[in-house]
């Protein structure tokens, strides 16, 4: 990656004018600079996106595509703000038979990227729990490995807190079987993300989510037997 392409600091700093005045008036007074801002986090996301793709196939066909749009929902808000004071996106991976997706929130002071499973459904859910409750080794192993560990510390995620039904509450792998969200999160500074090795960093940080995406996608697309549900 020669002259890699990096946040500018305006970027960050526009989304503290936009805290301080989210309002539509003022958002259309400054929209020449909102969309130079979001002209410089759509480049950097199709960088990222045209380097993921080197080792991982993804559905999302660009980085204009990726990246949220900046207006909130607010018609079953309490929050009536018209604006998100963040940048956002996602790489969705391509196919059923690939789980789990690249998930990066820049703000300032509150910078990460994420993947892994935020609401999956009661089959997914009971189907994971009964690999774990069969062989949790496998899972124990990446969430231990040194990059995993390097890189996003612990699994995250919420979690029960009593025992899910049909399992027994002294189970070897009763922590895992109470999670109901499994996501993986890296936090970055603001240095970080306006460094010009942030682009590395993050491609690196979503390339070490792989193993743990790798681990889903096998146990969503097979039976307990390890047979081929697609």
């Amino acid at each position: 990656m020669n002259n890699p392409i990096t946040i500018p600091k305006s970027s960050l700093d526009f989304l503290v004018l936009l805290k301080e005045n989210n309002n539509k008036p003022w958002f259309e007074a400054n929209k020449p600079e909102y969309l130079k801002e979001l002209n410089h986090i759509e480049t950097f996301a199709g960088a990222l996106l045209q380097e993921l793709s080197k080792t991982d196939v993804l559905e999302t066909p660009s980085g204009k595509k990726s990246v949220y749009r900046i207006y909130r929902d607010i018609r079953f808000a309490k929050d009536k703000t018209p604006f998100k004071t963040f940048w956002g996106g996602s790489f969705t991976r391509a196919t059923i038979a690939r789980r789990g997706g690249y998930y990066f929130h820049l703000e300032k002071g509150n910078s990460f990227f994420a993947g892994g499973f935020w609401g999956p459904n009661a089959g997914d859910l009971k189907r994971i729990r009964n690999e774990f409750a069969q062989d949790p080794e496998s899972f124990r192993k990446i969430l231990h490995s040194k990059s995993f560990v390097n890189t996003f510390g612990t699994l995250q995620g919420e979690q029960l807190k009593t025992t899910p039904k049909g399992f027994d509450v002294n189970h070897e792998a009763i922590d895992l079987l109470r999670y109901k969200q499994f996501l993986i999160i890296k936090r970055f500074t603001d240095e970080e993300v306006l460094s010009p090795i942030f682009l590395k960093q993050a491609l690196e940080t979503c390339k070490n989510m792989r193993p743990f995406f790798d681990y889903m996608s096998e146990v969503l697309s097979t039976d307990v037997n390890g047979a081929s549900v697609l």
